[in-house]
Parts: structure tokens; C-alpha cells; sequence
């Protein structure tokens, strides 16, 4: 097949699935599956910014580019402008994240290593997998693992007593930045928004003619076969998030983006038999579950959006990966595929221990102003940055103290 064959294949394919996914969700009035073209675009969105947030904060290191990390701003900053219009609109409650200051810290910081050595966040690891990145199919082994670890494991009673150690905004809810200051989360979100703008519009003039404009690819076949700037994925992805949140809260679950738990449940699908299926909103009907009433195996609660988002989102990024013709497996050196797979399961456990990941902490945390989830990103970067410094750049750290 030839190469201009294959792109308008593919586009077909991606086409013909999103309407089909679509189409299914209004006919039977399973919203949850309106989490299929959510996750399809997510996928296509992350692997054509190659918006990774591990590859965003150690670019800054190694390529001294900043460019990931504003593109990931993006979609806070965008998403911050639509959950405030839909909140406004009482189409959803703000889900604010509780500080749970030792689960951030410790979290984080096992985080922030982790996807060093796997090469990729949760959500990174997805999408590289859908492109043929052995090393994050392999991540995505230890992932649910570390996950597993903290949410069924030995680790359950220190995650929980961690979770005790609580701080709340002055009138007893979760501590949030519009709460703190004493101002509108509509306020904040402006704010942030003209803030970055103004940023932006004194950034371009300062590097206008610092380098040759690049020409851009023009036209549909332009925009599917050829990479995006970061920012441009982040526009996108910030406007899905919003998308998202409204479907999310039909489907039982009331937050944006997310993929942690998303992998976790999938496992959980293939190894238990106890479940809980969440699918819809609770005072619509009633939950169904597939375990008997007289079972004492305790249910693990699966909810389905997150499944399903997460499937797609490998689908999209495979569908993404063709269309630039990207998606190709390529073996890696044994001892890297170790590593990955330790880093996978440190990734895993952090999320866990943190209760989110880059894009449910991050991108959608600090896009509802939890402040909880900043002190995650701040220690999250802090320990990438570290890794990055001794893994992948060689440095060694008591240099200073040797000498």
C-alpha cells in the first residue's frame, strides 16, 4: 500500500471510530462510552505533541528547552477557563483534591524518579506503548503492579495513615487556591489565562527573529501525518479535558483526565473476580456488580470510564503513530528493559501513594487549583530533574562534596 493510501486509510479508521463510538453512546444512553472518543483523541492528541511528562521536565536539563512544560501549561490554563465556564453553567462540581501533604511529598518524589527510568509518565507510557516503544510496554507491566502495591497491598495501611495527615481551607473543605485567597475560581482562571497570554505575546516579539520562521505543513494531510508543537497538543488536549469532565460526571465519576487508576482497573479485570462495576451516576440505577451478595472476598470498585479511556488512548496514539509513520517496534538492550520495568513499578506506586499521576495531578489538579496536587508537581520535577541529572546525563552528585 502506498504511503498516500495508507495515511487516508488510517484517517478513515479514526474517522469511522469516532463516530461509530459516538453514535453507540446517544443510542443507548451509556454515556460511559463516550469515554472511547475521549481516550482516542487523548492518545492522538499526546503522541503528536509527543507531550510526555517526563520528557517535559528532563528537556529541560538536557535540551534546555522549556517548550513540553509550556505546552502541558496549556492545557492547564485551558481547561481552567472551561471548567470554570461549566461549573458557572452547573453542569459540574469543582473536585478538589485533598492536601494530603506526606502522600504528595513521599509520592511525588517516588514518582518523579520513576518515570525516569521507565522513560515516561502513566500517561507517557501509554502512548509510547501505542507507537511501538518496547520499554513502555514493558513500564505498563510494573505500573499496575506498584499501583496494586499501595491500593491492595502491604502498603494500603501506611497510604491510609498518610491520608490522616490532612490541612483544609478555612471553612473545612479541600485546601484550594481560590479558597486560600478568598476569590472566585472564574477570578483565578481568568487571571492565569491574560497572565499567560501577556507571557507569551512579550516572548514572541523578544525571539521573532532569533530563527527562521519553519514552514508549516498545510491542509488535513498536513495536520494528521506531521508532528505538532507542544503547544499546539496542549490546546487541544485542553479543550478534550473539558469534554471530558462533562462525560466523566455522566458515567459515575466526577473529574477530568486521568489514567492511573484507569490501568490498574484493567488489570484488576483480568485477575478478580469480586468486582464492582461503576458505569453510570449513582442516582440513575443501580450498580451492578458481578459478585454475589454472599462472597466474602471484598469488591474491587472498577469504573469503566477510566478503563475505557485508557484503552483508547493507546488506540489513538497507535492510529497517530501510523498516520506519521512512527509506529514501529524496536527492540532495546536487555538491562534497559529492566530498568524500565523498575522504573514502571516505582511510577506505579507513586501515583498511587500521590492518588494521581502528570495528567490527574497536573494537568487536571492544578487545572481545579488543588493545592495539594502543586506540592506534587513541585516534588515530582524536583526528583526528575535529579534523576535525570545522575541517569541520564552521567553527573554525580557529591562532586562538589569530593572536592
Amino acid at each position: 500500500m502506498s504511503n498516500n493510501h495508507s495515511w487516508k486509510g488510517w484517517a478513515l479508521f479514526g474517522f469511522l471510530f469516532l463516530v461509530a463510538t459516538l453514535a453507540t453512546a446517544f443510542v443507548t444512553k451509556l454515556w460511559v462510552l463516550t469515554a472511547l472518543p475521549v481516550g482516542f483523541l487523548f492518545g492522538f492528541f499526546l503522541q503528536k505533541g509527543d507531550l510526555c511528562g517526563s520528557s517535559a521536565f528532563s528537556e529541560v536539563l538536557l535540551m534546555k528547552s522549556w517548550s513540553k512544560i509550556f505546552g502541558i501549561w496549556t492545557v492547564i490554563v485551558v481547561s481552567m477557563l472551561g471548567f470554570a465556564l461549566l461549573n458557572g453553567l452547573d453542569l459540574i462540581s469543582l473536585a478538589v483534591k485533598p492536601m494530603w501533604w506526606l502522600n504528595y511529598l513521599i509520592g511525588g518524589a517516588i514518582f518523579g524518579v520513576g518515570m525516569v527510568l521507565a522513560g515516561g509518565c502513566v500517561s507517557g507510557c501509554l502512548y509510547k506503548a501505542g507507537a511501538g516503544n518496547l520499554n513502555s510496554i514493558v513500564a505498563l507491566v510494573g505500573i499496575p503492579l506498584g499501583v496494586s502495591l499501595v491500593e491492595y497491598g502491604p502498603l494500603k495501611g501506611i497510604y491510609n495513615g498518610m491520608k490522616s495527615v490532612t490541612t483544609t481551607a478555612p471553612d473545612g473543605g479541600p485546601l484550594s487556591l481560590f479558597a486560600l485567597l478568598g476569590v472566585s475560581y472564574w477570578t483565578l482562571a481568568i487571571f492565569f489565562a491574560v497572565a499567560t497570554i501577556i507571557v507569551l505575546v512579550l516572548r514572541n516579539r523578544k525571539h521573532a527573529d532569533a530563527k527562521p520562521q519553519q514552514r508549516v505543513a498545510k491542509g488535513m494531510r498536513g495536520w494528521l501525518t506531521h508532528p505538532w508543537k507542544p503547544w499546539q497538543a496542549g490546546m487541544a488536549i485542553g479543550l478534550l479535558a473539558i469534554v471530558a469532565y462533562l462525560s466523566s460526571a455522566a458515567s459515575g465519576r466526577n473529574y477530568p483526565l486521568g489514567v492511573t487508576h484507569g490501568v490498574l482497573f484493567t488489570q484488576v479485570l483480568v485477575t478478580d473476580s469480586a468486582i464492582q462495576h461503576v458505569y453510570e451516576k449513582p442516582d440513575s440505577k443501580p450498580v451492578v456488580s458481578d459478585a454475589k451478595p454472599t462472597s466474602p472476598k471484598p469488591q474491587k470498585k472498577v469504573v469503566w470510564w477510566l478503563v475505557l479511556s485508557v484503552a483508547a488512548l493507546v488506540l489513538g496514539s497507535h492510529t497517530s503513530a501510523r498516520l506519521s509513520g512512527q509506529a514501529k517496534l524496536l527492540p532495546k538492550p536487555p538491562d534497559q528493559v529492566l530498568i524500565a520495568l523498575l522504573g514502571g513499578f516505582l511510577v506505579g506506586t507513586g501515583a498511587a501513594l500521590a492518588k494521581g499521576c502528570v495528567v490527574g495531578n497536573i494537568m487536571s489538579g492544578w487545572a481545579l487549583m488543588s493545592l495539594g496536587t502543586v506540592l506534587f508537581g513541585v516534588v515530582a520535577v524536583l526528583a526528575n530533574w535529579a534523576t535525570t541529572y545522575v541517569y541520564l546525563m552521567g553527573g554525580n552528585p557529591f562532586t562538589r562534596l569530593e572536592k
